[in-house]
């Protein structure tokens, strides 16, 4: 496995946990990473992400695990389809209803053409896929207050089901960057690179 030239940090700012990464954004993007979360229950996820030089989504692997059990995913977007292969050890649904949460979906996604719009993945509560989209539409040179709207395969953590979520960004000029999803708004800031350094209301970079 090839090393990596470079190492970011986010730390969570809604509950305890963090993000690392280390990666290659010379053509493209290669980045091999892991997030520590609490909520709905403690987990370690892992994650590596393959993206090409036009900035879209070849392959995301993610494993998940927490006490007792471990799902995992591959998303893979080739020739425009997205294919998703999932596993699973363990009893993510008994986990959580043993510490009093709601059951999940199981992995992956029943009908991958519902993907069939997105270019990008969306990791939950990983800053660094936001800048999939910012990179890929040149949203750091862009015109101002110009909002662009884009389907993301959302991979939802620690379930590991996925969705087509729709997302807004809206270049704010200073290397701010309004992102929303439904009712969510947060207005990002990032490095001259795109790479998040402030994610209000989830994570800050270290």
């Amino acid at each position: 496995m090839a090393t990596l030239p470079k190492v970011l940090l986010w730390t969570r700012t809604d509950l305890p946990g963090a993000e690392t990464v280390v990666f290659d954004d010379r053509r493209g993007l290669v980045a091999r990473g892991t997030q520590q979360a609490v909520d709905p229950i403690p987990f370690l996820a892992r994650y590596e992400l393959i993206v090409d030089e036009n900035w879209q989504t070849a392959r995301l692997d993610v494993s998940v695990e927490g006490a007792g059990w471990m799902r995992t995913v591959r998303l893979q977007r080739a020739t425009g389809r997205w294919r998703a292969t999932t596993g699973e050890q363990g009893d993510l649904d008994a986990a959580l209803v043993a510490a009093g949460q709601r059951r999940v979906g199981i992995p992956g996604i029943d009908d991958a053409s519902r993907l069939e719009r997105a270019l990008d993945v969306d990791l939950g509560g990983s800053p660094l896929t936001n800048t999939l989209v910012i990179r890929r539409l040149g949203l750091l040179n862009a015109a101002p207050d110009r909002p662009h709207t884009v389907v993301t395969a959302w991979v939802l953590l620690p379930s590991l089901e996925i969705v087509a979520g729709e997302h807004t960004y809206t270049p704010l000029g200073g290397k701010r960057i309004r992102y929303e999803s439904d009712s969510f708004r947060a207005d990002l800031t990032v490095d001259d690179a795109g790479f998040v350094v402030d994610y209000p209301g989830l994570a800050k970079r270290g």
